[in-house]
């Protein structure tokens, strides 16, 4: 016996070096690749990050967003980490028979919980078994690959429950009520010899030693490297959700000008950050489940698109570094995925492979709308849309390709400071509307000698757009009503650049950004109110990278605050069914949804229901990343489903709280030819009837 102990000891020894060494190695080849990439600058901000990590990954906050889903992954997650005591114990037992943790009188009650915690786990592998595999969730793949960590984890829980078993009939204990399980086991097998039971006990004792081990070498090579991504890629992403990166525009003079590229166009071109993305993505489809691009037919898929650059990245890592992804090789010699055995073909193939073109598709790119559902979604923090549009600005500023449709649209900013190109001498004439309500620029102030609190930024959708200029004319109203002292900029006022940055022109964005802050700057602004969450989210959470930081607000939270303070007061009764349609980005990117329905419940009479999505996971209205301008040519028409959600819920009004939703969803009502029964009112519009006792308005 003490031969045998001896000899296994020393098997299990080598055995476990040369799996730790392998899980090394592997580790090491992606930190090899992940490298390749730009350096990524970092913040600080540690408390905050520490508390995203216990939020999201201690918390599986995001997790829960499926319950079911979620309550699986808790029971692993958190069973896998208990079990691992569970684990040690048993190799205690095969290196040192009759020896266990020194838990002393705890130990029956230790073993007892690891019992129901192996439990636990199996029954969330069945689980899962049956919701990728019987229940066939669309957004789960199937196959060998995807479903073999579910076999690991089941043959270790399996393995330990046999091996405590046969110990007890190996040492001959009686059945106990700590073990339930393997009392049964060993009640089952009680006609085998002590002998035959040690050697049973050995066979599930290796077989969960090598699953371990294999488990170990598999994960950091497979989707399930998201163990070791995941909670790196949660501290060091974005604490701005959806901010982008500024780009440095000043050129090196011994550049050669063919190597002057804007954007992303190679792997290498991204920050190592978003490298840990790609092998942070558990491929659980989450993010393409929510996407309205995917939700409608277009080629976009946000996971796919995880993916397919991930193993591009590992691809032409390899080929860069001369390090296989693959240990051990000769597992994975007759695989489609490992390069080794033909390492100089495979290297000249990835070398002139082209990120966009060969691996990710312009049409792909072009379907974003920048909504960030998908990064809501993504358990990892994933930050889908920085990587989108960091290939987008290489489409644009490096090869000169975009939408024609867009570009149009850009090129009238660029020209006019709009998307129509009209004249920037017709900015002002919105005002016109309404001449009863007092909407004064911040000359015609300076000239009265006359100070103001807040810059209202009307936009082009409120200067130019016949419809939205209604929700301009109506915040003015309200804030003539409470008193507020307010400019705006009139002719002076340009475009906030959202749409160019959105849609890959960072070059235009930039010019726009810093005239406007010239002229902010000029005027002295402190404060900032728009009715466009577009140009609040820029002017809030990215103008500040250029030098301009001031305190701005989107009008419900401004109206919000003046009913509050009893400045507005809803009167008059508005008996309508109505439902409220979340902006992106005055939701996701910015976490206001409270303020416009407080607003709408604060009026009398009207009755607030919420469609099946709605808040975080609302779904966008199909005009965010500049494609408010281009024609949907695939699929359906993602306002016109968005659309269908509101009048699931049977409204007589649909409201928002942004004018390029506005037009969106009237656009949708229009198509569902429903626009004579049901009104679409921006929230102010609804509380502008309230407050001033007006006739309501039918939208147009």
């Amino acid at each position: 016996m003490n031969t045998f102990l001896l000899v296994n000891a020393i098997a299990f020894t080598v055995i476990t070096i040369y799996g730790v060494y392998l899980f090394a190695k592997v580790v090491a080849t992606r930190v090899a690749y992940i490298r390749l990439g730009k350096k990524s600058e970092f913040d600080g901000e540690f408390k905050e990050r520490f508390r995203r990590i216990g939020k999201i990954v201690f918390g599986q906050s995001k997790l829960l967003k499926d319950k079911k889903s979620g309550i699986i992954h808790v029971m692993m997650f958190y069973g896998f980490i208990l079990v691992q005591f569970g684990a040690m114990d048993m190799f205690i037992k095969g290196l040192s028979p009759g020896n266990h943790l020194p838990f002393g009188p705890l130990y029956p009650g230790f073993v007892f919980f690891q019992e129901l915690v192996t439990l636990m786990i199996l029954v969330a592998v069945i689980w899962a078994f049956y919701r990728r595999y019987i229940e066939k969730l669309v957004r789960l793949k199937r196959g060998f690959k995807a479903g073999l960590v579910l076999l690991f984890i089941g043959t270790l829980m399996i393995s330990v429950l046999f091996g405590n078993g046969m110990a007890l009939l190996w040492h001959g204990h009686d059945v106990t009520w700590t073990e339930p399980v393997a009392s049964v086991i060993a009640m089952a097998f009680s006609w085998l010899s002590s002998t035959a039971a040690m050697v049973l006990f050995y066979v599930a004792w290796w077989i969960h030693t090598i699953t371990i081990l294999v488990f170990l070498v598999y994960v950091p090579q497979s989707k399930h490297a998201h163990l070791i991504a995941a909670p790196i890629n949660v501290f060091l992403s974005k604490r701005v959700p959806g901010k982008l990166k500024k780009i440095d525009f000043d050129m090196d003079e011994d550049q050669e000008e063919e190597e002057i590229a804007f954007g992303v166009g190679k792997v290498e071109d991204f920050e190592q950050h978003q490298m840990i993305d790609f092998y942070a993505c558990v491929e659980c489809g989450r993010c393409t489940d929510v996407c309205p691009a995917a939700g409608t037919g277009k080629m976009l898929s946000p996971m796919d698109i995880m993916i397919k650059v991930r193993d591009h990245l590992t691809e032409k890592g390899a080929a860069i570094t001369g390090k296989s992804p693959w240990v051990p090789a000769y597992a994975f010699a007759n695989t489609t995925g490992n390069q080794a055995t033909a390492k100089q073909e495979a290297a000249a193939t990835v070398q002139s492979a082209s990120l966009i073109g060969d691996v990710i598709t312009e049409e792909e790119l072009a379907g974003c709308t920048t909504c960030r559902n998908c990064e809501d979604a993504c358990p990892v923090n994933n930050e889908h849309v920085g990587t989108i549009i960091d290939m987008r600005r290489y489409l644009v500023m490096t090869e000169g390709k975009m939408d024609q449709d867009v570009q149009r649209a850009v090129m009238n900013i660029e020209r006019q400071g709009n998307p129509w190109g009209l004249s920037k001498k017709d900015r002002i004439k919105w005002r016109e509307q309404d001449e009863s309500v007092h909407i004064p620029t911040m000359k015609e102030l300076s000239k009265e000698g006359k100070d103001f609190e807040y810059l209202f930024w009307v936009s082009s959708m409120g200067a130019y757009d016949n419809r939205s200029q209604k929700i301009a004319i109506a915040f003015a109203k309200l804030l003539n009503q409470a008193g507020v002292s307010f400019a705006i900029l009139g002719n002076k006022e340009a475009n906030s650049g959202d749409t160019a940055r959105r849609i890959g022109n960072e070059f235009l964005f930039q010019e726009i950004a810093e005239k406007n802050i010239r002229e902010f700057t000029k005027n002295d602004v402190k404060k900032i109110v728009t009715i466009d969450p577009h140009a609040y989210n820029i002017f809030k959470n990215e103008y500040p990278d250029f030098g301009f930081e001031a305190e701005v607000y989107h009008h419900t939270q401004l109206l919000y605050d003046l009913i509050m303070e009893g400045k507005l007061k809803p009167q008059k009764a508005i008996n309508q069914r109505l439902t409220y349609h979340d902006s992106c980005y005055l939701g996701r990117y910015n976490g206001v949804y409270d303020p416009p329905r407080e607003i709408l419940q604060a009026i009398p009479g009207l009755e607030l229901v919420e469609m099946q999505r709605t808040r975080e996971n609302g779904m966008c209205c199909g005009a965010g990343g500049g494609l408010m301008w281009a024609e949907e040519t695939t699929g359906n028409r993602i306002n016109v489903a968005r659309t269908e959600q509101a009048l699931a819920v049977k409204p007589n009004m649909i409201s928002s709280a942004c004018p390029y939703c506005l037009t969106m969803i009237s656009d949708g009502t229009k198509a569902k030819e429903v626009e004579e029964d049901i009104s679409t009112m921006d929230v102010a519009e609804i509380l502008a009837i309230s407050v001033c006792n007006e006739e309501q308005i039918k939208s147009a």
